[in-house]
């Protein structure tokens, strides 16, 4: 029989309220969430790996590159269904959308997690394990690259973000909406997946890169003293459509004369970036002077793709050909 791994890194799924802290900690190994909440029939055929217990935050890039090259071995070396990688919510989306840059397959990958720990009412945990099963299975998810899957929502890892601290519907594309919703226990598929990218096969990352934020009066700083520190790349969350204060130009201008790579992104939580405006900072100055826009790509997003393309070529037009879409 075809099995399905499921690969848990921990997260809030497996935490409980702590009776003496009154705090939510972890409390839950893999094979106990299986078997407290899910019955028999959904998990025939699944095999756990128990890759961490961590929260999100203690995600990194390194762990991530280690989970894509355990589904890599398990698709040579078996013959899946599928995976399902559970995860914590805060950097969900950054792990979901590496492992949709670094891994080229048709099996279905999705990420999910909960919103609540199993001490809390309304424990989403259990039904997101569900849906990311029943979507695992389901023989339309084939070829959809990987996917995230939470409050019965479909979305893609390329265009799916945390949009609020709290809510069960967090995770949203908010440009343009799921790619399918599960229903009654049935997969249901509306659209495409609107922006395909080239895949990377990496074996290493390149670390010491940066995400920065742009606000009013922003200056040269924090990038000059990251530069004297050794980084390897910026991603700058712009202000709209990929503008910044003119204070930032003499660093931007200093990382690419030492020929590190600048990102630009925008600190608003939907739309793309945009080379428009033509005065000091704007989107036109900035990629007249070497720097590249995002598109579509979010400052995490457009970080993890930078951290990936940099084990393959600094160079300005592949790095541009990955970006603008």
């Amino acid at each position: 029989m075809k099995k399905l791994f499921m690969i848990f890194t921990g997260g809030t799924i497996s935490m409980k309220i702590d009776d003496v802290s009154h705090s939510v900690k972890p409390a839950l190994h893999a094979h106990e969430i299986m078997k407290n909440f899910l019955g028999p029939e959904l998990t025939e055929g699944t095999e756990v790996i128990e890759f961490s217990e961590i929260p999100s935050p203690s995600m990194t890039p390194d762990m991530m590159l280690e989970i894509s090259r355990i589904i890599k071995k398990i698709i040579r070396e078996d013959d899946p269904i599928g995976f399902i990688v559970v995860h914590g919510t805060d950097t969900l989306e950054e792990t979901a959308f590496f492992l949709d840059t670094a891994i080229e397959t048709d099996l279905p990958i999705i990420v999910t997690g909960s919103m609540k720990s199993s001490s809390d009412l309304g424990f989403d945990g259990v039904n997101n394990l569900v849906s990311s099963i029943l979507v695992a299975k389901s023989p339309s998810s084939k070829g959809r690259g990987v996917l995230v899957v939470m409050n019965d929502q479909i979305n893609a890892a390329s265009e799916v973000t945390k949009s609020n601290t709290l809510s069960l519907d967090t995770f949203k594309s908010l440009d343009y909406g799921p790619v399918g919703i599960v229903d009654n226990k049935e997969v249901l598929y509306h659209r495409l997946v609107t922006v395909v990218r080239n895949k990377l096969e990496i074996d290493a990352l390149v670390d010491k890169v940066y995400l920065l934020k742009a606000v009013a009066g922003e200056d040269s700083l924090i990038i000059n003293y990251l530069i004297d520190q050794g980084a390897n790349g910026f991603v700058i969350e712009a202000l709209g459509r990929g503008n910044v204060p003119p204070k930032m130009i003499d660093g931007i201008q200093r990382a690419l004369d030492n020929d590190i790579p600048v990102i630009i992104a925008s600190r608003c939580p939907s739309g793309r970036t945009l080379d428009s405006y033509g005065y000091v900072g704007g989107g036109k100055f900035l990629t007249e002077m070497g720097c590249i826009m995002s598109t579509s790509l979010n400052g995490q997003k457009a970080r993890i793709l930078l951290m990936l393309a940099l084990s393959k070529s600094k160079d300005r037009d592949f790095l541009k050909g990955l970006f603008t879409i």
